[in-house]
């Protein structure tokens, strides 16, 4: 919780008192109802009679984030007292925080920066353990916790992970060393509290939100603001989606279309907006046919290859979302590096797709907390 210094001046001109009359009229709450717009009203301006106190502490936060060949974004954040600096995904698929720690012998923490508690006045140790399982990559440990700071925005009571074991060897080739969860705490591991609640709940941000610009083509300039959105990374409007459940961000696709022709999701599908994930991910069905639809076939080795010369030619493959329309240009779900050209979209054995940089780079994504909303718009 945050607190405010609230300074009162009072002048006593006990010769000079003026009276001033109030009168009573309506409501701002009775004429919104009159005119049947109360409920609608409080769905966007939700009351919160704290908020001046904690203004003082609310803010807008921006952290620039590497872009990784289009594979990963990751920040840096800091963590204890003194500050040990940490590279971390900003990932909307997950809601823990965790990073490598000196208790940690793993091949994957031997090449990556380890949070030393010993070396921190303001660490607190805890009793629990946490173990986290990812698409690729898991990891386990204890909690503790400790100030965490995340672009301006100082967190002063933050549990987080501390790993002492990341199995495999995938960690070891990434370039970030944790990950900072920003999905819901209903799927918080050891039921850890989210780095974004903990801004929440403290007052920690003008609006309880947060929104993402991902570069194209390993291009600097990506960012996550925390506690707002900037216009200067979209056009157009934005389009708000509600969620279909409060755990992942997860929302309903009406369906996918190819040229007109609904060739995905034709009884609709659920998708997770997620910038943990670098592909475009959905059953193996619907995708299959989405990339027959596109021209994208398997070669000799089986993998998803493509024509280089054919991309101005392939056409644009639109998700039908809550009643708009978000196109994919063949720019987006083709990627395209000095060895060759590579589809952007993965098949799986899950019904649950995952709409993910893929889709993200295009679609300038804002993460409603305060209504359980996703907000979309154009990206520049």
């Amino acid at each position: 919780m945050k607190w405010a210094v609230v300074l009162l001046a009072i002048f006593g001109l006990s010769e000079c008192l003026h009276k001033i009359p109030l009168y009573k009229g309506k409501t701002a709450r009775e004429a919104l109802r009159e005119k049947g717009l109360l409920e609608k009203f409080m769905e966007t301006h939700p009351y919160n009679p704290s908020i001046k106190f904690n203004s003082a502490l609310a803010q807008i936060a921006n952290e620039p984030l590497t872009n990784d060949y289009d594979l990963s974004y990751y920040g840096i954040i800091s963590i204890g007292t003194p500050p040990q600096s940490f590279k971390v995904i900003f990932d909307t698929g997950s809601s823990n925080l965790w990073v490598p720690s000196v208790y940690c012998n793993s091949y994957a923490c031997t090449n990556h920066n380890k949070f030393n508690p010993a070396q921190s006045s303001t660490y607190r140790a805890t009793s629990q353990t946490i173990s986290v399982q990812y698409g690729t990559g898991a990891m386990s440990g204890i909690l503790g916790y400790d100030t965490v700071t995340v672009g301006s925005i100082v967190d002063t009571n933050q549990i987080f992970g501390l790993s002492e074991n990341e199995p495999g060897s995938f960690l070891y080739y990434v370039e970030f060393d944790g990950i900072l969860g920003l999905a819901y705490p209903s799927i918080s591991a050891s039921s850890a509290t989210p780095v974004f609640d903990n801004m929440m709940s403290e007052g920690l941000v003008v609006q309880d939100l947060f929104s993402f610009y991902l570069s194209r083509n390993s291009q600097a300039g990506s960012v996550v603001t925390f506690g707002g959105f900037d216009p200067a990374y979209y056009t157009g409007s934005i389009q708000w989606i509600p969620l279909s459940s409060e755990t992942y961000w997860q929302i309903t696709v009406q369906n996918v279309m190819v040229n007109g022709q609904v060739v995905a999701c034709a009884s609709g599908c659920e998708a997770i907006v997620d910038t943990g994930t670098s592909m475009l991910v959905g059953d193996s069905s619907n995708i299959n046919n989405i990339l027959s639809w596109v021209g994208i076939s398997k070669d000799q080795n089986g993998q998803y290859t493509v024509n280089c010369n054919n991309i101005g030619s392939m056409p644009d493959v639109t998700f039908v979302i809550n009643g708009a329309q978000f196109a994919l240009p063949a720019s987006a779900y083709v990627k395209q590096t000095s060895s060759g050209c590579s589809s952007g979209f993965s098949p799986s054995n899950d019904q649950l797709w995952i709409l993910g940089d893929v889709f993200i780079r295009e679609w300038y994504s804002i993460f409603d907390r305060g209504n359980n909303m996703v907000g979309l718009a154009k990206a520049v």
